[in-house]
């Protein structure tokens, strides 16, 4: 007989089995249930629903006038395929790689490229863009005959520049402007800095998926309506912005130079009326100029730093004027070669030759750099003391970070601090004429801007107003006394009226004309096997001055760079191009102060007084 297999323990640990493994079953299934819910549910809409961003309309940007259109954007077309659907039928592919061959115009790359991408099997897959309307009318007549299958055309938007610039293969105000890429969003310049502006909010819709993961428009529900883009009015003055890129151009060719840079400024309100650097670039063609030349997107008005060079030593003499330890008329003995640091550094004059004894504004007049560096030295009893106080100079005129200009990639320039890393003389001698520190023409221009309108520091800018209301302008503080801006002014006009050669070149018939000349030398710091080595020949060129209607009183300051211009005649002293920067500035201040409607003059912001220092 054979023996019972069941017993009471064994039963007992089955229903124990049992039981633990249903409530593990019950409390996962709650876990997901209760729990999860969310997270699964989420999971499958995303699974069976579309998210869609619709751009909104970008604003329109127009010139100071508001008449005149700058950028603004258009429909056009592009073409598109269900790639995955074509797949099924490969003679309909087929035709349809052939007609659409034949209506774009495709090379043989273009026609492999459309090839690979009806072969990708992909449900969504786009062809072609920026289609116009003649060409997408045919494309819609092969789409109903049947020349074309499971293609269709869809609207997206394209910015455009419909403004020439002042050279071939430009828009005007390229690279202040910069340009709108495929994603909608704004590269360089007014598009990017005021992209959230100009591009409003996207417009998005949510809706369910077809098999083919595309979109049900039957389905669709707004989310958000987004908001339309706001229209901005530049201060720049399209005319004159016109004149200014043709000069530059005219510039460029004659003194082959790698690039020539202007910008034109109301000095009291900070105002640009234009701005531009040649070479530039044609904003409706940025995907070919980025393949072949990316950096012509930079803007070097605000981007760029170099060693401005004689042009700072109006700051040296911003900075003695008030400290008083000279005046315009304090005699000054011109060495022609002057020795540092124990005899182990010197600085030269361009011409290395003494003129003896000489007044301090004849001096700044023939840019003398032995007299500006004794001047530097005189700030404070010792180099560290002098250090610091034009060090303080160059601080409260700005130099050493951003003006603030409403643009993209604006950079602050390279100060060193002596506070933090002691300057030895000849760190101090060369600050004076401006080597050993770098800035952009922006800063220039708006430093001198604060040594013209009697001290007071401005914010450069270049957007009017957004939609119909006006930007208010920024008013900074007063870092000189009115006396020592009529000082200074009065030193601008005696550089362009003692010195024959600025006063041929520079001044203009009937109006009041003043500035400051500065040539560079370039540091290379890969030649000389990496040890450095300045440029041969090359040299940084620089005009910074003002222009009025009436003696004394500046209506626009105007800011010049030549970057490495050739020189056609190099001598000791002389290094002639066939345009120099001051002629070049003479020709960029006649354009702008004979420009209808432009200024608006404000006699009560002028310096009228103040005693000679």
């Amino acid at each position: 007989m054979l023996g019972r297999t069941d017993s009471r323990p064994r039963l007992l640990i089955l229903l124990v089995a049992f039981v633990v493994g249903s409530l593990a079953l019950v409390t996962r299934s709650a876990y997901w249930q209760v729990l999860e819910r969310d997270k699964l549910t989420a999971a499958a809409a995303i699974q069976t629903t579309l998210r869609v961003e619709v751009p909104s309309r970008r604003g329109d940007i127009y010139d100071r006038s508001g008449t005149v259109l700058l950028a603004t954007t258009v429909e056009r077309d592009r073409l598109v395929a269900a790639a995955d659907q074509l797949a099924k039928t490969p003679d309909k592919k087929r035709l349809t790689n052939d007609t659409i061959v034949g209506l774009l115009g495709l090379d043989a790359a273009g026609a492999a490229t459309l090839r690979d991408n009806l072969d990708s099997g992909r449900p969504y897959v786009i062809l072609a863009r920026d289609i116009d309307a003649a060409k997408a009318d045919e494309i819609r007549a092969a789409i109903a005959d049947g020349r074309l299958t499971n293609i269709t055309l869809e609207a997206e938007p394209l910015r455009v520049y419909p403004q020439e610039g002042g050279g071939p293969d430009t828009s005007l105000a390229a690279q202040l402007i910069g340009f709108v890429n495929q994603a909608s969003q704004g590269q360089y310049g007014i598009e990017q800095h005021y992209q959230d502006t100009l591009g409003g909010s996207p417009r998005v819709l949510v809706s369910e998926r077809d098999v083919n993961g595309r979109p049900m428009p039957e389905t669709a529900v707004v989310e958000a309506p987004g908001t339309t883009g706001e229209d901005l009015r530049l201060t720049i003055d399209a005319g004159l912005q016109l004149h200014l890129e043709q000069e530059l151009l005219a510039a460029w060719i004659a003194d082959k130079a790698q690039s020539v840079s202007a910008v034109v400024m109301d000095p009291y309100t900070g105002e640009v009326y234009a701005e531009a650097t040649y070479p530039s670039y044609d904003a409706n063609a940025y995907k070919t100029v980025a393949s072949q030349d990316p950096g012509r997107f930079v803007d070097p008005v605000v981007s760029s730093v170099y060693e401005p060079g004689s042009v700072f030593k109006m700051m040296t003499a911003a900075a003695a004027l008030e400290a008083r330890t000279v005046t315009t008329t304090t005699m000054i003995k011109d060495t022609g070669t002057l020795r540092l640091d124990g005899g182990t550094q010197k600085v030269s004059d361009a011409d290395r030759r003494g003129r003896g004894w000489m007044t301090f504004r004849d001096a700044v007049a023939f840019s003398r750099n032995v007299v500006a560096a004794k001047v530097a030295m005189g700030l404070g009893k010792t180099t560290r003391q002098a250090a610091a106080v034009l060090y303080d100079t160059w601080m409260k005129l700005g130099y050493g970070r951003p003006t603030g200009i409403d643009l993209a990639g604006e950079v602050g320039g390279i100060v060193r601090d002596p506070g933090i890393t002691p300057w030895r003389q000849i760190d101090l001698a060369n600050g004076s004429f401006g080597q050993g520190v770098a800035v952009t023409p922006i800063q220039l221009a708006a430093a001198y801007a604060a040594l013209m309108n009697g001290g007071t520091i401005i914010q450069p800018h270049v957007v009017k107003a957004i939609g119909t209301q006006d930007v208010p302008v920024a008013s900074g503080p007063r870092v000189i006394e009115p006396g020592l801006s009529r000082t200074l002014i009065g030193m601008m006009a005696h550089v362009v009226s003692s010195v024959p050669t600025y006063k041929e070149r520079t001044l203009v018939p009937g109006y009041s004309v003043g500035g400051k000349t500065g040539t560079a030398q370039i540091w290379d710091p890969k030649a000389n096997h990496g040890r450095g080595a300045w440029k041969d020949n090359l040299f940084n060129y620089s005009f910074v001055g003002y222009i009025g209607r009436e003696k004394d009183k500046p209506d626009l300051v105007v800011a010049v760079r030549i970057e490495e211009g050739h020189p056609t005649i190099a001598r000791v002293g002389q290094l002639e191009m066939p345009v120099m920067s001051f002629q070049l500035f003479r020709r960029i201040a006649t354009d702008a102060i004979t420009t209808p409607d432009l200024l608006s003059y404000r006699a009560a912001a002028v310096p009228t007084s103040g005693a000679d220092r």
